[in-house]
């Protein structure tokens, strides 16, 4: 009997696993890096041992730290969740050779599988060789051999960019999972990503438990995830679970996991199978009324699964909210999560609490937010409604990009595919700020600064206020009178540091406002306010290049110095951040005539990387 496990992965996996352990009262025990150290997964542990250092490959992919971690704190078992080691051959069978109970499938099934050029081999399939791809097989998808979350894939449409995606594809496998494999496969452009989830127990049972769709991708990485998928054949789904079930039963499949196929054509194509949860794992839990994670810990302790899986019912939509960009090429952001709170009718899944910080060396996942409801279109407009409704003060996020994918019709009549944001992220991320945002930011800011309104018997100037919002400068003027704060064109109702009523045109609308620091956040509309007397900016020559995310300068081209001539678009230095890669090109044919940094300096956003003049 399981008494005590450790996880051996951090964020809300960590989080998740640590909520089912304590409902079967069974003692937790985290592990965490440096940078880790206040994290949320941390922190609701029973227990907590430091790796040290920050970084993945010193921290959560030495599997031997994490299994001494575990011997020191007393647990009898991990749990890899998924992501860094959890596909991991070798770490499961030191975990095993410890002594301990290892909740995830044997290391020989992990072996057969975790890679994905063994695992097609082993489902008849070969993958191309590098060295073979001509331009008739293009365009082709160059693909981390382990882990998966898209990194360490890039898609290549032109022969002359291979060798370069190949580079960077086994630089970003290696930070990612501690392995730089890389295979090249057909790329299926417009396919659907279907998914079928299973669960094998010791006796020889193995569950397919329904099929989801995970089609809504960006940099190949789920966005959106649903269950079960919509718009197949009964015959289709059950020849999907089938093969399912021969890829679990080829290996002697132990615990859950999932088979992944692109679904186009009307053919469904073997992509791999994950030895491991998957973060799309509850959209599946809320259809079959199932705890995943229970059923891992009741099957590593020997229990036999019932005969036939439960029932499904109903539907379930997950939308991964993340810290990141979707109009600036889904950069990833830093910074403090203020608040992050969702109305009670969903599922939230998050390492994160309020007031921790969002870093540069993990993935930039903030939270899981899940609906279900008896159909598919209650579930989206739930799922829609809810992320509308969710307060979330702190950096940039997608979650105005999710709110429009479940509402736009190409998902919600089931017609969407994997290059869905490749068609629509331009009108997706078109920025909507509420215009009387401003306002309500400024009459909330006038009570801070005077609670009493301000008002003086002699006539006055109108007081103004400027802010940012989406990129933008704007301007907004009231006044203080006897009866209180007034606007041309509206009816101030109530003002007080947080909380706004305005009439306009007969309709009183709520305004919830927070501010932290220059940063003020009204309702959904997120603005930056402007000191009235603004600090001489500082200056950047022609052709500078600009972090445009915090991170490291993990790799400088190769002879790369003051003085180099480079050619527009030629790739000049590597930014790593969260786990992914950005290459920063040169913007014009020129001369660099300025390198201030350095292989391994860790950079802020802004920060001056390069200059390049452009040759006239």
């Amino acid at each position: 009997m399981i008494t005590s496990v450790l996880v051996a992965n951090r964020g809300e996996i960590a989080c998740r696993v640590f909520r089912t352990c304590r409902e079967a009262g069974i003692r937790t025990v985290a592990v965490h890096s440096d940078a880790d150290a206040d994290a949320l997964h941390a922190r609701v542990a029973d227990a907590a041992v430091r790796l040290p250092g920050s970084t993945p490959a010193d921290t959560y992919l030495r599997a031997d730290l994490v299994v001494k971690a575990a011997v020191s704190a007393g647990a009898d078992a991990v749990h890899p969740g998924y992501g860094f080691l959890s596909e991991n051959a070798d770490f499961a069978r030191a975990v095993l050779d410890a002594g301990l109970v290892w909740i995830g499938p044997p290391p020989e099934a992990i072996e057969a599988m975790a890679s994905k050029t063994r695992a097609k081999q082993l489902m008849g399939l070969a993958p191309l060789a590098s060295d073979e791809v001509t331009e008739a097989d293009l365009p082709v998808l160059v693909k981390a051999a382990a882990g998966g979350g898209g990194r360490g894939m890039r898609v290549v449409r032109r022969l002359a960019e291979l060798d370069a995606a190949l580079a960077g594809a086994r630089a970003e496998a290696a930070s990612a999972f501690g392995d730089g494999e890389v295979f090249v496969e057909p790329y299926i452009e417009n396919g659907r990503h279907v998914e079928v989830q299973i669960l094998a127990d010791t006796h020889g049972t193995v569950w397919a438990l329904g099929t989801r769709d995970c089609s809504l991708q960006r940099r190949h990485q789920k966005v959106i995830e649903e269950a079960p998928a919509p718009g197949l054949s009964e015959r289709s789904a059950e020849e999907l679970r089938a093969l399912a079930v021969r890829a679990a039963r080829a290996v002697s499949y132990v615990g859950a996991g999932t088979v992944e196929f692109l679904v186009a054509g009307g053919r469904a194509h073997f992509l791999e199978m994950n030895t491991r949860l998957q973060v799309e794992h509850p959209v599946t839990e809320a259809v079959f009324g199932l705890d995943l994670v229970a059923e891992q810990i009741r099957v590593a302790e020997g229990a036999a699964l019932d005969p036939e899986p439960p029932r499904a019912r109903g539907h379930a939509v997950e939308a991964r909210l993340y810290a990141e960009d979707p109009a600036n090429n889904w950069t990833p952001q830093t910074g403090t999560l203020h608040r992050l709170t969702v109305p009670e009718d969903v599922r939230l899944d998050t390492g994160f609490g309020d007031g921790d910080d969002i870093g540069v060396h993990y993935d930039p996942m903030l939270a899981k937010v899940v609906a279900h409801a008896p159909t598919r279109a209650e579930a989206i407009r739930k799922l829609a409604g809810a992320l509308e409704r969710t307060v979330l003060h702190g950096p940039v996020t997608n979650r105005d990009l999710l709110v429009r994918s479940l509402r736009h019709a190409e998902f919600t009549s089931a017609r969407m595919d994997t290059g869905f944001y490749d068609r629509h992220l331009g009108d997706l991320t078109v920025p909507a700020p509420d215009p009387y945002a401003p306002l309500a930011a400024a009459l909330a800011d006038a009570r801070t600064r005077s609670p009493s309104g301000g008002w003086r018997n002699l006539p006055s100037q109108p007081q103004s206020k400027r802010y940012t919002v989406a990129g933008e400068e704007t301007e907004v003027r009231y006044h203080h009178t006897r009866t209180g704060l007034t606007a041309e064109g509206v009816q101030v109702v109530h003002a007080d540091p947080g909380l706004v009523v305005l009439e306009i045109d007969g309709v009183r609308r709520r305004f919830e406002v927070a501010r932290y620091g220059d940063r003020v956040h009204v309702n959904g509309t997120a603005l930056t306010a402007l000191p009235r007397f603004p600090d001489p900016q500082a200056q950047h020559a022609p052709g500078s290049l600009l972090a445009p995310m915090p991170g490291t300068v993990v790799k400088l081209a190769d002879g790369l110095i003051t003085g180099s001539s480079v050619r527009a678009g030629e790739p000049l230095l590597w930014l790593e951040a969260m786990k992914m890669q950005h290459v920063i090109s040169a913007p014009v044919e020129g001369t660099v005539t300025a390198l201030p940094v350095t292989t391994g300096q860790q950079v802020r956003v802004g920060t001056l990387l390069a200059v390049v003049q452009e040759t006239q």
